[in-house]
């Protein structure tokens, strides 16, 4: 995979509001590659991703450096952050999956996964 090819991004006809967060993966090159094998597309649990768009979410993107998960969420702008991901912890096999994905993750057990990111300020865009 040649990263210096970019990604495409889908635009919306209105406005959005944009979410980063970090988390911490635990150092583990096994535990790394098998984090990246349940989050691609076909191997991921359905419920999952309809969990999300039905929690209000437009998109989400994760990336890896190394040992740390940088996330990109957009939503409409009137998305509700706190009462969204309280929504979202209530759907079906949420908890199973926020159980599931813990172990690859430098976080304490039982958190819900906005408990467990850590939100990122922006210090800088070029189109603001």
């Amino acid at each position: 995979m040649n990263l210096k090819q970019g990604y495409t991004k889908e635009q919306y006809p209105f406005p959005v509001k944009r979410y980063c967060q970090i988390l911490e993966l635990k150092a583990s090159d096994s535990g790394i590659e098998e984090y990246r094998y349940w989050h691609r597309s076909e191997n991921i649990w359905k419920e999952i991703p309809e969990g999300i768009r039905r929690a209000g979410i437009l998109d989400m993107e994760i990336y890896l450096h190394g040992a740390v998960a940088f996330m990109i969420v957009e939503t409409p702008i009137d998305f509700d952050w706190d009462e969204a991901f309280g929504r979202l912890a209530s759907f079906e096999r949420q908890s199973e999956w926020e159980e599931f994905v813990a172990r690859f993750q430098q976080v304490e057990p039982g958190k819900r996964s906005d408990q467990k990111w850590t939100l990122m300020e922006r210090v800088f865009s070029l189109n603001s």
